[in-house]
């Protein structure tokens, strides 16, 4: 056996976002036992790019001015790592540098459409300089500056790892730019970022990653290299891969944008999933700030509501990453201290229980972005278990993995990926489409089951939809209401014969500025039409099951009960079989299940309450029950809180009752 490097372990990762006026201050040795203290096994410390932490000699690399003159810094920083068992990862920034700079090298530096710069700080007082974009295909970003500042590091000190922070595509219309565009395409880099190849962006960031990646291999092939991948952008994660050994992710929780921008709750969560989609790379870094916004970066986040946010990263699968702002004695909020060494202490509890556990989705979600965000809440919000894969992931070994495959709004799609979906249907898989866009949806006529004749609603409002399948799992909880709020786009479409119509819509009852005036006339005086909102197909051994309407948007946008209970009935109603995991909803509540070896993992984050959460609200007396498959149980116990779990099995089927969550438990069921 193979023995594991160690960023193939789990990892708990402190980074230190260091001012520079506060490095007089910076004591190693302390600031290393306090990351000890806080059970971190990682650093990430700032060594170069916009400012060198240590004595760089190569020209244009801005040294920290504040450097203490009788030792060296970083390399003691790096020494007390090491006497703790902490590994110590290089921060490097080269997205920036000092206006200075410009007056030598004007070539480096990102350029508009007019050939200006791009500046930070002009109006930032005292005595800071200005800080310019720098070109990511030109000399700074990579032989002039980034590749012998890497080769400087690499032979001076014994780092661990490598992290690049904002190694970002920033547009740019300098003549560098301008030549690999035209190179690339025959033809002019638009001045219209609408109109320039999406694929330009990515081509900049691999060809400057690459390099600086074939850099650090060669000299140190063991250490890893570390990229951002970011959720909405989740196709290129299997890219970065190609330059990277390891992925990270920011879910800023940016509470200064204000209530009404608060960030979705399940950010966290879903930045893990997508980061778990490629097989062949160690556990996703979740980075989380402890700020409420960089503009107040120097306060902590509400400790219920920062503890709530951390704990999805671990219980989704993720490896923690706090980035803090300065060290222990510059962070002013001391809050922020213990929220981190608590999380730290709990995923120490877990993981190794959970170090290469498996998810035991049974429902995947393909995730195209914003159209999906509906469904990731509905689901979450029902506790049904889920993975997602972006568009390029889909292949028919992958399909074969679920139970349900669910494609959203604007779902692109293709000859290949259509015809894995059919062969996938027609082998036994449960399909769900969503699709309001005539033009989108004739591709996939025959297989769910319509004719092609689809006519593309106006926007409906005051609107319902009514059931008209009541007799199994697709109408359960709502016996007592036979209508659910509805609005949006519709496929007017014709089910072809054989298709089951399970929902039909009850068209608007008035315009909105009649709806209330006079309530006397506002009777439904068309409860009852043959327009299909849902239906279901056999096909092969398996089924489709069409929504013409955007039931994800009514989901994020409205947030009832009653549009997350329809999706959890939709994939409850397309399982063969009862799931493996099952409870009541319970709206704010995140459930994931885990399987390793012989024992079932079921993690639960509570974030029930108004957010941002000012205090948790315990859920007592949570219940849940799973699927046996023949097993038989040897334990089941709470792993982090370490209260009662009580547990009977009943039909096959094991039902337990956990007493009490605060924020985040884990649930270990070892079977025999």
């Amino acid at each position: 056996m193979n023995q594991k490097l160690w960023w193939q372990l789990p990892l708990r990762v402190i980074q230190t976002n260091l001012q520079v006026k506060d490095t007089p201050l910076m004591n190693p040795a302390k600031i290393a036992s306090e990351i000890e203290a806080m059970a971190g096994n990682v650093l990430v410390f700032n060594v170069g790019g916009i400012y060198a932490w240590y004595r760089s000699g190569i020209r244009y690399h801005h040294i920290n001015e504040y450097l203490p003159q009788d030792f060296d810094l970083l390399d003691e920083m790096i020494a007390e790592c090491r006497k703790r068992g902490i590994r110590f990862v290089a921060r490097f920034d080269f997205s920036k540098t000092d206006d200075h700079v410009f007056q030598e090298k004007p070539q480096w530096f990102v350029r508009n459409v007019k050939n200006e710069t791009r500046s930070y700080g002009r109006d930032r007082y005292g005595i800071w300089s200005i800080l310019l974009s720098t070109c990511i295909n030109e000399g700074y970003r990579n032989d002039e500056l980034a590749v012998p500042v890497i080769d400087e590091v690499l032979d001076r000190y014994g780092i661990d790892g490598i992290f690049f922070n904002a190694p970002n595509y920033e547009l740019c219309y300098c003549d560098t730019c301008k030549t690999k565009y035209r190179g690339l395409y025959g033809r002019e880099l638009p001045e219209d970022p609408a109109d320039m190849e999406p694929g330009f962006p990515s081509i900049c960031v691999g060809d400057n990653i690459d390099k600086i990646y074939r850099t650090v291999k060669a000299r140190a092939p063991e250490k890893p290299v570390i990229l951002y991948y970011d959720l909405y952008g989740s196709g290129e994660i299997d890219e970065r891969l190609k330059t990277a050994d390891m992925i990270c992710t920011e879910s800023q929780n940016i509470l200064s944008k204000g209530y009404a921008s608060i960030p979705q709750f399940w950010h966290p969560a879903m930045s893990m999933k997508i980061g778990r989609t490629p097989k062949t790379a160690p556990a996703p870094f979740g980075i989380i700030h402890s700020s409420p916004g960089m503009d107040w970066r120097h306060t902590g986040l509400p400790p219920s509501e920062y503890r709530f946010w951390l704990s999805q990263v671990p219980a989704n699968g993720g490896a923690i990453w706090h980035s803090l702002t300065g060290f222990n004695d510059t962070i002013s909020d001391k809050r922020i201290i213990d929220c981190v060494t608590e999380v730290n202490l709990n995923i120490a509890k877990i993981e190794d229980r959970m170090h290469e556990a498996q998810s035991c989705a049974e429902t995947l979600l393909m995730w195209n972005g914003r159209p999906s965000e509906g469904w990731a809440e509905g689901l979450i919000n029902t506790q049904i278990q889920f993975d997602l894969l972006s568009v390029g992931q889909m292949t028919p070994d992958r399909l074969n993995n679920f139970r349900v495959t669910i494609i959203p709004e604007d779902f692109p799609f293709t000859s290949e990926n259509t015809a894995a979906l059919e062969n996938w249907v027609k082998a036994g898989g449960r399909l769900i489409v969503e699709g309001s866009q005539p033009k989108r949806t004739k591709a996939l006529t025959d297989l769910i089951g319509i004719s092609e004749s689809i006519t593309r609603s106006e926007y409906l409002a005051a609107s319902y939809l009514k059931f008209e399948k009541r007799d199994n799992a697709f109408a359960s909880s709502f016996e007592r209401t036979p209508l659910i709020p509805h609005r949006g786009i519709v496929n007017y479409c014709k089910p072809l014969e054989g298709t089951q119509i399970w929902a039909t819509l009850v068209p608007p009852f008035a315009p909105l500025d009649a709806v209330g005036a006079p309530p006397e006339r506002a009777s439904i005086l068309t409860p009852q039409t043959d327009i299909p909102l849902c239906t279901v197909r056999e096909h092969g051994s398996g089924k489709v099951m069409y929504v013409p309407f955007q039931i994800a948007m009514l989901a994020v946008t409205y947030k009832l009960g009653e549009h997350y209970r329809f999706i959890k009935n939709l994939v409850d109603s397309m399982l063969k079989t009862a799931p493996l995991f099952s409870m009541e909803p319970v709206n704010g509540l995140q459930a994931m299940v885990y399987r390793k070896e012989n024992k079932i993992l079921a993690h639960f984050v509570n974030g029930i309450g108004q957010r941002p959460l000012s205090a948790s609200v315990a859920y007592h007396k949570l219940r849940f029950d799973l699927a046996l498959e023949g097993k038989s149980i040897e334990s089941v116990k709470s792993c982090i809180a370490e209260t009662s779990v009580d547990y009977e099995i009943k039909d096959g089927r094991l039902h337990c009752v956990l007493a009490e969550l605060d924020c985040w438990d884990m649930v270990e069921i070892v079977l025999k």
